[in-house]
């Protein structure tokens, strides 16, 4: 019987679902995480762990997630080519501003308890993300919004901010992930819940970004 691959092929809907699920799920366990297990959030406080609890919330909440609903926006959302265009900057815009504000976050932090700055591999990566991420950000607006290049160099580039998009993004789990680590080691969690949830976040994390990459890779529907 003649076999052409078919049976192998999947549309990208069913991971779409599958990765909101995860960031419904990621946002439900960060906030959990911070509000309840921790002392809360705010950008000016006297207890000096609620400014650092704002660079979790905002990293993770607003940069991975929005920049991840932002890449698998072109699978996920069924609308204009023009629409889908202004979803997907705004969803990168957030996650830009979440980023910046993220950062600025634990800068204060170790400003008022007189802690060295950028010294960890993860505050390496992270500022390298949000740099790339800015870059990429404003090549990606002047090529395909405004003023917009011709369509010949548009198709040209849009492979490669494609390639970029998805760097950039395995750059922010990266962070992510050891900043998770970080945390776990400085805070001497080892075992009991809070443990488990900064655990389970870590994990449901690395399968965020392994639903989006499989996204970029699928079709939107089956033909």
């Amino acid at each position: 019987m003649a076999n052409n691959g078919s049976s192998y092929r999947m549309s990208a809907f069913p991971v779409t679902v599958f990765s909101h699920l995860l960031a419904v799920s990621i946002a439900t366990l960060v906030l959990y995480w911070l509000l309840k297990l921790r002392e809360g959030v705010a950008f000016t406080s006297h207890v000096k762990i609620q400014i650092f609890n704002l660079h979790p919330l905002l990293t993770l909440l607003g940069f991975i997630i929005c920049s991840g609903e932002a890449i698998i926006t072109y699978k996920g959302i069924l609308a204009t080519r023009q629409a889908l265009k202004l979803i997907h900057l705004v969803l990168h815009l957030l996650a830009l501003f979440a980023g910046i504000l993220g950062i600025c976050a634990v800068f204060k932090f170790h400003n008022e308890l007189k802690i060295a700055h950028a010294y960890t591999l993860h505050s390496w990566t992270g500022l390298s993300t949000i740099c790339l991420f800015g870059l990429q950000l404003l090549l990606g607006f002047v090529t395909f919004l405004f003023p917009g290049a011709k369509s010949g160099t548009r198709a040209r580039f849009a492979p490669w901010h494609i390639f970029t998009g998805v760097v950039v993004f395995f750059m922010a789990i990266v962070t992510a992930e050891t900043g998770l680590m970080e945390v776990f080691m400085f805070q001497k969690l080892y075992r009991g819940q809070e443990a488990l949830v900064v655990n389970f976040i870590g994990l449901l994390v690395l399968v965020f970004w392994i639903s989006v990459g499989l996204i970029v890779v699928l079709p939107s529907k089956r033909k």
